[in-house]
């Protein structure tokens, strides 16, 4: 029977990603993979975990990578530098800049082995920026952050795909779906109850991988969607 398998932010992980997919999930080319975004920044390489979502579809798995807030970030500040004329982000990016360093940009620039986000690839940049925002399932709607329901149709707002925090829930805009997302961690417990309890309309699978030394955080997480079963992967890149 073919499987669906739900994966959260990934953050530069590779070990961990890697471990948890070829480990634990161990897929078929006929199992569905979804990732939720945040591929990168935080964890020492975000290059090789695009690169091993990248080979993935190469090797024709049914992967479908949705895109982070993160990426987002990275692809608004790739643009700046490449339209500035001079040196590094001059007007535009001294602020985002040192916010996007706030957040683990360093560490992606290293794991391409660079010292200008100008200096990227463009392949890697376009990869992110194609990326889609949400996938519709029959019982399910796989968000990076969540959706807009103030909007009488929630996926016209993608900003809010990506980065909204707090929203209610009308699961009647949706077809009665519920939303699994990541982007905001939250610890272990809340995690099970969530996928075992069906009166939250949410699941936010999101266990903050690097929050390691975090009661109840630090993992890297999977949910299989037919079953409901959850496989959970420590940090190994740590």
């Amino acid at each position: 029977m073919t499987k669906r398998w739900v994966i959260p932010d990934i953050h530069g992980y590779v070990k961990t990603v890697t471990s948890l997919v070829k480990e634990l999930i161990r897929p078929t080319r006929y199992d569905e993979i979804y990732f939720l975004g945040d591929y990168i920044d935080r964890g020492p390489d975000s290059k090789g975990v695009i690169d091993f979502i990248r080979s993935m579809q190469d090797d024709e798995y049914n992967v479908t990578p949705l895109k982070g807030n993160h990426e987002d970030f990275m692809v608004e500040l790739y643009d700046a530098a490449k339209r500035s004329k001079n040196t590094w982000l001059p007007k535009f990016g001294n602020k985002k800049n040192k916010t996007w360093f706030e957040v683990g940009g360093k560490p992606t620039l290293e794991s391409f082995g660079i010292q200008h986000i100008r200096d990227v690839p463009g392949d890697y940049i376009e990869w992110m920026r194609n990326l889609t925002h949400y996938v519709e399932l029959d019982k399910f709607v796989l968000v990076h952050a969540g959706l807009n329901f103030k909007n009488d149709n929630p996926y016209e707002d993608l900003q809010s795909m990506l980065w909204l925090r707090e929203y209610e829930i009308r699961p009647e805009k949706i077809g009665g779906r519920r939303i699994i997302h990541g982007h905001v961690p939250v610890n272990m417990e809340l995690i099970i109850q969530s996928i075992r309890n069906k009166v939250y309309k949410f699941i936010d699978l999101d266990n903050g991988p690097y929050l390691t030394g975090k009661d109840g955080f630090g993992n890297l997480v999977a949910l299989e969607l037919e079953n409901m079963e959850m496989v959970i992967q420590y940090n190994m890149d740590v």
